[in-house]
């Protein structure tokens, strides 16, 4: 019913720039918060940043002045702009979208099926 497409993942070298998109579809009638989480091989998935439907930003303290996040509301799509990549934040990423449908007043989070970023020299 409601589908989020990660894309821009890859293979970069330290201090490299990637960028993520995240495109939700379906029957949407509204999206609330959007964001990117993120897991390490054998490591807990962790919050990587949150955008509101306002805009206010959240992020976490490993990525804050190197990553970016932004939404197109018009597009159902949220950015991850990547910028200094370390090796440590090789892991696959995750969009996740707080959505309504038009069957359902009540916001359910929703997952994208993950895409892999990989910082190696």
């Amino acid at each position: 019913q409601v589908q989020l497409v990660e894309s821009g993942g890859g293979l970069v070298q330290p201090g490299g720039s990637l960028r993520l998109s995240c495109k939700a579809s379906g029957s949407i009638r509204s999206i609330y918060a959007m964001g990117w989480y993120r897991q390490a091989p054998g490591k807990q998935r962790e919050l990587v940043a949150t955008i509101a439907s306002g805009g206010t930003t959240n992020y976490a303290d490993s990525v804050k002045g190197r990553f970016t996040v932004s939404r197109d509301n018009t597009k159902n799509t949220v950015y991850l702009q990547m910028n200094s990549l370390k090796p440590e934040d090789t892991a696959v990423y995750f969009c996740n979208a707080d959505i309504t449908t038009s069957t359902s007043r009540y916001a359910y989070a929703y997952w994208g099926q993950g895409t892999q970023v990989t910082v190696s020299s």
